[in-house]
């Protein structure tokens, strides 16, 4: 929403000069932003964690997925990136092939890249041979005896090369996923808050049928301010709590963070930022597009609202 948005820094400067005891209690703040939160998405999506950075969110992402399945292996796409802590560089291609290496419970997808990808523009139906690759994934785990917890996806990859992912996909890979006892989860840490114009979240660009069983934010949600969620369903988050060990972060979703992540939902609604992301988005695809005509190197012009990806060929 802008650096130092004024409504930002009001909203931080008023709740920093009110006492806050512990946050460990719940405040108004924070059921307020929940709420706010929860109409933005699905309605079964209506459980929320709050933490402090987009790598804690997909952490607990993972702990989630892996207690309400009782599975342990991870689907993840190839080039994929999901953080920093040593879990998520466990399902980041991006930086695992330069480290240690794939973990046995790590299994890698194709990107569904239609323009580079294994199956492209030209294919009778990419959709369904992406998703298949994914079955076959799952098919050969189970040959091993190995369970899938979940497929870990950001909405619309981003350092795999700002692909958009054929409407589709992601229900037809959801329905694999489902079949074998795993959960499909979204990572909007980039791509979401009405990035890509038309929708709030970029997984709804698959369609109003798709629903991911959890969602992760962060980056934008707080502007900059150290903010981050996790969105699932009650029957998830109903099995994370029969553990008996209670899921708590000192400043997650402390008043402060709640009244910034409220007053970034403010801006975003009252400036129209979602139809400016359509606007600005639209006359930079045009533009580009223009460019591509001139140079034979710009190969392929792509996106969304403001997530738009130019592919250079040698």
């Amino acid at each position: 929403v802008g650096h130092c948005h004024p409504d930002i820094v009001k909203a931080a400067h008023e709740q920093n000069q009110l006492l806050n005891t512990n946050s460990r209690y719940l405040h108004d703040n924070l059921v307020d932003y929940a709420e706010r939160l929860s109409k933005t998405l699905p309605e079964k999506l209506c459980i929320f964690y709050f933490l402090n950075s987009g790598s804690e969110a997909n952490d607990l992402a993972l702990r989630l997925a892996r207690q309400y399945t009782k599975h342990e292996d991870v689907i993840v796409l190839d080039h994929a990136y999901h953080g920093h802590l040593t879990s998520l560089i466990d399902i980041s291609p991006y930086k695992f092939r330069n480290l240690e290496g794939q973990k046995e419970w790590v299994h890698v997808a194709p990107v569904p890249d239609t323009y580079r990808g294994l199956y492209r523009e030209d294919h009778e139906d990419p959709v369904t041979a992406y998703a298949d690759e994914v079955k076959n994934i799952i098919e050969h785990a189970h040959k091993r005896g190995r369970k899938i917890a979940a497929f870990f996806v950001e909405s619309l990859p981003s350092v795999g090369g700002q692909i958009i992912p054929p409407a589709g996909y992601f229900q037809k890979v959801a329905e694999h996923v489902h079949k074998a006892g795993g959960v499909f989860i979204a990572d909007e840490i980039q791509v979401g808050f009405g990035r890509v114009g038309k929708h709030f979240w970029a997984f709804q660009l698959q369609g109003e049928d798709f629903m991911p069983d959890i969602v992760t934010m962060g980056k934008p949600i707080g502007n900059g301010h150290p903010l981050a969620c996790v969105a699932t369903t009650k029957e998830i988050a109903e099995a994370f709590a029969a553990t008996g060990v209670e899921y708590f972060n000192t400043f997650g979703g402390n008043p402060v963070s709640c009244a910034i992540g409220l007053a970034v939902l403010d801006v975003i609604e009252k400036e129209h930022l979602q139809a400016h992301a359509t606007e600005v988005g639209n006359f930079l695809m045009k533009t580009l597009k223009e460019q591509q005509l001139k140079h034979p190197i710009i190969g392929d012009v792509r996106g969304c609202g403001l997530f738009i990806g130019v592919d250079l060929v040698k």
